[in-house]
């Protein structure tokens, strides 16, 4: 496994130059840096991924669409649209030498439908299918992610997810799991991971209140051990918002501070991950 940490740990806005970000990571000792591509064109591409290399680091990207890009729409324009975006982010992440980009691609956040959640599903998975051959050619692999239900109603559990990702047809395109959101809408998060099986891409850790693994109350070692179970060899990160006050930390309600000193998290968790995760695949 590796094991990396996001950037939003310590951006205050999501264009903040990553260069700290990546000298701090690469001192605590992480494989590499997530970067959200809500702030980053094709323009830095070339040059934030060159820098990260300079690090030791490896990249793997995460984005999230809005209203306007909505691959559920009954409009055309707008899905199309939505194929237009991810397949820019898709080309974004190839040149900054990432190979897996994950976030909120089947629905934007905060669009509910409920009435219409059967065709709005459906929908997405014929929009995401037309992304096979972009993904393919830049050798890029697409990860739903199952969110909380505050966030959205198509995929907020990993059954839901998985069914998205599968009915694309596509090799290409699987499930991002992340203990925050399992810990909200998931019964149980083990059978979770086994029933995703080889269609899991990615998976995101923060305990319950979204601070350091192993501090509060989610059962990290039993997701390890299924992890394990089903051959997942992938990428572990840290996905912990911790900072108020700033506007990243408006983006995902983080209206407290989390946790004291956002590096120090860094370390306390990259320890936690090696101990549980370290002896899987």
């Amino acid at each position: 496994m590796k094991f990396g940490i996001h950037a939003g740990l310590w951006m205050k806005t999501w264009a903040d130059d990553p260069a700290p970000i990546f000298r701090t990571a690469a001192e605590v000792g992480f494989d590499g840096v997530e970067l959200s591509l809500l702030g980053i064109g094709m323009d830095r591409a070339e040059a934030i991924g060159k820098l990260a290399r300079d690090h030791g680091l490896e990249l793997t990207c995460s984005t999230g669409l809005g209203r306007e890009a909505d691959p559920t729409s009954p409009d055309e324009a707008v899905r199309n649209n939505a194929v237009a975006v991810l397949t820019e982010a898709i080309e974004i992440t190839n040149c900054l030498g990432a190979r897996g980009l994950a976030g909120v691609v089947a629905a934007p956040w905060g669009v509910f439908d409920p009435a219409n959640k059967a065709a709005r599903a459906a929908q997405s998975g014929q929009t995401l299918a037309r992304l096979d051959q972009c993904l393919q050619d830049n050798d890029v692999t697409l990860g739903i992610e199952a969110l909380n239900r505050f966030e959205t109603d198509l995929t907020s559990t990993a059954a839901e997810t998985a069914a998205i990702a599968r009915a694309t047809g596509s090799s290409r395109i699987g499930v991002l799991l992340d203990s925050f959101h399992m810990n909200i809408e998931e019964k149980h998060p083990v059978a979770a991971i086994r029933a995703t099986g080889a269609d899991l891409v990615h998976y995101h850790v923060s305990d319950n209140d979204r601070g350091v693994p192993g501090s509060g109350r989610y059962d990290f070692p039993a997701d390890a051990a299924a992890l394990a179970e089903i051959g997942y060899g992938g990428w572990v990160v840290a996905e912990m918002f911790v900072m108020a006050g700033h506007p990243a930390s408006a983006d995902v309600n983080i209206w407290r501070d989390i946790e004291p000193d956002p590096t120090q998290a860094a370390r306390q968790t990259l320890a936690y991950l090696k101990e549980v995760f370290g002896h899987g695949v």
